[in-house]
């Protein structure tokens, strides 16, 4: 029995299944929403797609409450044209495209074109870019489109994003795609809870694991002591009490209150792409999971990853990927027989959200049964050291370690001490603490990481399926620029999870200063993360050029997800001068203060 029952009052008194699954017909209430559809002639229905598809060079966006139904009881959800997703927005490279957003809301509202390139007044961070978008007003963007692949768009003001506000953008090369489909899929992954997101904010507050139902149990246990032994597996535990931590902290919100979407659908309304058996079919698969990562897969048929984060890839073939908050995968499949599930399931494998494709409406396949949840292993707690088999010896953790501040450089501008030119033919590997990690808001330090990027990650690692990694991917065409980094920086990825505060170098937004990138330089940045949670890290306004451990160029990207105890290096252009925001997908870290702002000059 979890304390504090009090909290339970606001959730609505419905069976697990209704929340896991949802209703057949859960979504919008057509036809009670006040909003109008843009009347201009670019605007088509596409089959298969819950959201509207708008196409052209202009654009008009209203932002406005809408009714919505996804579990048996009716709530307000934070619309654009009032649907969920928001309309797909189809340009082409090489445009200028002008985009009205209009806000019917009572409270100031926003849109981030998350991965587009373009200048910093355009890119829609409140407080960081502009003011945001006041009741009753309309605000302008307009930019010329320089890139072509899969993105989307989102607000960036308070938790509208968790109740509905996002869509997805889709860019055709002005060349042509040089990936060939007949079919054309947009797949929007995203998680909807009746609670208030502040609700939901506050109860992490008072409990972090408030949503964990997947709690070590007396079973566990027995099942430890047969497998290891008592000794050992009271060891276990002990270590795991000690830490106050949990070995399966590995998402801090679950099914327990969320439903998971596929464009708009609960599982049981089961949203239907159709295809005819020999076709290639694109499936562009768009993480807007607040808070949530989503492992992917297609049970009978392999998927052959072909762009990433709208760049285009090596083509990979996998049964499975895990997509986190921010990413997008774009895959290649061919069916031919007359159903296949399209399943993706929680990281921490309380529910999915799912789909199907089919050769007519009204097919279904089997839904795989939920993964069994694997706990955090020592490489995950402690690093390079955890993998190797070693004792706490990776990691500093409250006071239980020996205080190592001594060692730790001074934060300068939210950077580490940065080794000169010549050192940087590949990433450092030697930690640097900034002091301002010794502090209530971080309760843990990784002192050995792992720099590997070929581990799928918990819950994934020799499932008997083959898994994309981050090693897996190659972008076409190589780096930007073929400079070597003339300088490096390291911020590390903090938290404390019994206080539920997450931050960069144990600063959160509000305490931290800028971090300083010099116009035109090439630079290498490294996120190390001292936490036990994955973090999808997303750099507004420029490419992070993702590299291996030993400096060489991996895939150019705009969100990449660094796993607890990992260290991960990226090169970036310093090429757009302006106010940019640099941060955790995860909202609810970004809100809690893994935020900063970047300064091109």
């Amino acid at each position: 029995m979890k304390p504090y029952p009090s909290l339970y009052l606001s959730t609505p008194d419905l069976p697990r299944r209704r929340f896991v699954q949802g209703l057949v017909a859960g979504g919008v209430l057509l036809g009670l929403s006040s909003i109008a559809k843009p009347g201009w002639a670019g605007a088509v229905e596409r089959a298969g797609s819950s959201a509207p598809v708008l196409t052209g060079t202009e654009f008009d966006l209203v932002v406005a409450e809408s009714p919505v139904n996804f579990t048996g009881n009716p709530r307000m959800a934070t619309t654009i044209n009032g649907s969920i997703p928001a309309p797909t927005l189809r340009m082409r490279e090489g445009d200028t495209v002008t985009i009205r957003v209009t806000n019917k809301l009572r409270v100031s509202t926003s849109v981030h074109w998350h991965g587009i390139i373009l200048p910093y007044q355009m890119d829609g961070v409140p407080g960081i870019s502009y003011k945001g978008i006041a009741p009753g007003e309309t605000f302008t963007y307009r930019f010329k489109v320089g890139q072509s692949g899969t993105y989307w768009y989102h607000s960036h003001s308070g938790f509208q994003e968790q109740t509905g506000m996002y869509g997805a953008i889709v860019i055709e090369p002005a060349a042509g795609d040089r990936i060939r489909a007949d079919r054309d899929y947009v797949v929007q992954l995203s998680d909807w809870t009746d609670e208030d997101p502040m609700r939901v904010l506050s109860k992490l507050k008072v409990q972090s694991d408030y949503y964990n139902f997947n709690e070590p149990t007396a079973p566990d246990f027995f099942r430890d002591v047969s497998r290891n032994g008592f000794r050992a597996a009271l060891d276990k535990r002990k270590m795991w009490n000690e830490m106050r931590m949990s070995p399966t902290d590995l998402a801090d919100i679950s099914a327990y209150t969320y439903t998971y979407l596929m464009n708009g659908n609960a599982p049981d309304g089961n949203w239907t792409g159709l295809f005819r058996p020999g076709e290639r079919v694109r499936l562009r698969f768009v993480s807007s999971g607040t808070q949530s990562f989503f492992d992917v897969r297609i049970p009978g048929l392999k998927m052959s990853v072909v762009q990433t984060d709208g760049q285009d890839v090596e083509p990979v073939t996998v049964d499975e990927f895990r997509c986190g908050p921010g990413e997008t995968y774009d895959v290649i499949v061919e069916p031919r027989d007359d159903a296949y599930t399209i399943f993706a399931q929680s990281m921490d494998r309380t529910g999915y959200a799912r789909g199907t494709l089919a050769v007519r409406e009204g097919l279904s396949a089997a839904v795989p049964s939920l993964d069994k949840v694997e706990w955090l292993s020592m490489a995950d707690m402690m690093g390079a050291m955890g993998a190797m088999g070693g004792g706490m010896g990776g990691m500093s953790h409250g006071g239980m370690a020996m205080d190592h501040s001594k060692h730790a450089m001074p934060e300068m501008q939210g950077m580490q001490g940065m080794p000169m030119a010549g050192e940087m033919a590949v990433p450092s590997s030697k930690v640097r603490h900034a002091k301002t990690e010794y502090g209530p808001s971080t309760d843990m330090r990784v002192d050995m990481p792992r720099m590997n990027l070929d581990d799928p990650g918990i819950g994934l690692r020799n499932n008997g399926r083959r898994v994309l990694t981050l090693a897996d991917l190659h972008t076409i065409g190589g780096p930007l620029d073929s400079r070597g980094p003339e300088r490096e920086i390291e911020l590390h990825l903090t938290g404390n999870m019994e206080r539920y505060t997450w931050s960069l170098d144990g600063l959160e937004f509000g305490k931290s200063t800028p971090v300083h990138f010099r116009h035109g330089e090439r630079l290498r940045v490294i996120l190390h993360n001292d936490t036990m949670m994955t973090h999808p890290m997303h750099l507004h306004g420029m490419w992070s050029e993702m590299e291996s451990p030993d400096g060489h160029f991996q895939a150019r990207r705009h969100t990449i997800p660094v796993q607890p105890a990992q260290r991960i290096s990226f090169l970036v252009n310093a090429d757009a001068p302006g106010r940019w925001a640099w941060h955790c997908h995860l909202l609810y870290h970004m809100d809690a203060g893994m935020f900063r702002e970047v300064v091109v000059a």
